[in-house]
């Protein structure tokens, strides 16, 4: 790989992790009149945590924007570096959500990277973004618990990468993406194995 090139993929994660490190979730409840979010439930500046504050709108809106910017830091990043389609985006998607996780403004403690996670799948390739939406959903809803959904959406986000654009950048940034939503949740992995993880419409722990 050759100096230029590595100096454009580095500029392709770091637009992203700036667009992936705003906090939406501090900034909707702010404006929402909801308080600090981090002061709230889990700490955690994502959709399910606001909703904790019992405002559904503005977790819904925390939701969009938190998926929105991971797919616009895809989308941009191709626009701005279309000879580099499919290498760079792949880059953007891992960067945007380590910008959600560990953004640089709140001292690198920031949400889960679920809806990102999921933002950025539906930039790179909307079938298995549109599936790893569904399988959230479908586990959330049947068993009642958010955590159990998005570590299944993304444990299988890596495979449907796989299987619909073969072993290439997509399923790498699919496999990263996974990791670190993984490593986001290993208090709630902890929680489910021991049976204490809160079900949707309790008190966080």
């Amino acid at each position: 790989m050759t100096a230029p090139l590595i100096v454009l993929l580095l500029g392709a994660f770091a637009l992203a992790y700036l667009l992936g490190s705003i906090p939406f979730g501090l900034i909707v409840t702010r404006i929402g009149g909801a308080g600090d979010i981090r002061q709230v439930g889990s700490g955690n500046i994502g959709a399910t945590n606001v909703l904790r504050t019992g405002r559904r709108g503005l977790a819904a809106v925390t939701l969009l924007l938190d998926a929105l910017k991971g797919a616009v830091a895809v989308i941009l990043v191709a626009l701005l570096m279309p000879l580099l389609i499919p290498l760079a985006p792949c880059v953007a998607a891992v960067g945007a959500v380590c910008g959600h996780c560990f953004p640089v403004w709140l001292r690198f403690r920031g949400g889960k990277g679920v809806a990102t996670g999921l933002g950025v799948a539906l930039a790179l390739d909307w079938r298995v973004g549109l599936s790893c939406c569904l399988l959230w959903l479908l586990v959330a809803r049947f068993s009642r618990i958010s955590s159990a959904g998005a570590l299944a959406a993304f444990a299988a986000m890596p495979v449907l990468f796989g299987l619909l654009d073969g072993v290439g950048p997509a399923a790498v940034a699919g496999l990263a993406v996974a990791l670190i939503v993984f490593i986001r949740h290993r208090d709630n992995i902890s929680r489910l194995r021991a049976g204490t993880e809160p079900r949707v419409g309790r008190k966080a722990a």
